[in-house]
């Protein structure tokens, strides 16, 4: 065996070694969103499979029309405030404001001499937008033709980018954020928002006829498991001492 393998062992083992200790030591958490990556991933494949059939069609029409007025479908139900509320949330999950946040965020960990934790936030984020226009592009799922649509549209409906890039985006940065208090109350509060900016975003999409439900309920399973995905790896990589770890604070 010449040095070049012998050093490429070393290092699988080492890699191996460094991943069943962090797991040790983290290991209800790590156990826990593993459980959800997979159920995450399990609901998003039943939820396009029944989709491709058509099995959502009922579903979807019921939810869609709820949120109008039957005798003008035209129209969402609420006063003209309520609509004009609904196109707020939902450019919360558009591109402009999910790039700004994220080069907020990247300019914020490059002050705190973080470049190869901020690479890894791009890479996360970019790779949701990637994954996000792959699996609309694969599916090619017509937009709903039940109601007017309330914004501007251009691209197909399955899975809805905006749910699926604000659950990416949001929670990426959320826990992001999370990991520099010590405190558990301050870490909670944070999720806890991450998650109601991506509820808000995906219900607005429904709300004002630009998708139908199954589309943003795609779009959430398929952003969380990617999410999750992206923080196991970067606490893997931490441990490792590949990217830097997170600074704590009281």
């Amino acid at each position: 065996m010449d040095l070049f393998s012998r050093s490429q062992n070393w290092r699988v083992t080492r890699w191996i070694s460094g991943f069943f200790r962090w797991l040790g030591i983290h290991e209800l958490g790590v156990l826990i969103a593993i459980l959800l990556i997979i159920g995450g991933i399990w609901l998003f494949v039943e939820l396009a499979d029944e989709m491709i059939e058509g099995e959502t069609r009922r579903f979807d029409e019921a939810l869609i029309t709820a949120m109008r007025h039957g005798e003008d479908l035209s129209d969402p139900i609420g006063p003209r405030w309520l609509e004009e509320l609904g196109r707020d949330m939902t450019a919360l999950g558009g591109m402009g404001i999910l790039t700004l946040l994220t080069l907020a965020a990247v300019g914020y960990l490059i002050l705190h001499h973080k470049m190869r934790y901020a690479l890894f936030v791009i890479a996360a984020i970019g790779g949701g937008l990637l994954l996000s226009l792959l699996m609309k592009s694969g599916f090619d799922r017509p937009r709903p033709d039940l109601v007017p649509h309330g914004t501007y549209i251009y691209t197909s409906s399955f899975p809805s980018g905006h749910s699926t890039m604000s659950a990416v985006t949001y929670l990426t940065l959320g826990t992001l954020m999370a990991q520099v208090h010590r405190r558990r109350r301050v870490k909670v509060y944070l999720i806890i928002w991450a998650l109601l900016v991506t509820i808000l975003v995906g219900t607005s999409r429904v709300y004002l006829g630009v998708h139908w439900p199954s589309d943003v309920l795609g779009g959430w399973t398929l952003g969380v498991s990617w999410a999750l995905i992206c923080r196991l790896a970067a606490r893997g990589l931490q441990r490792q001492g590949t990217i830097e770890e997170d600074s704590t604070e009281t």
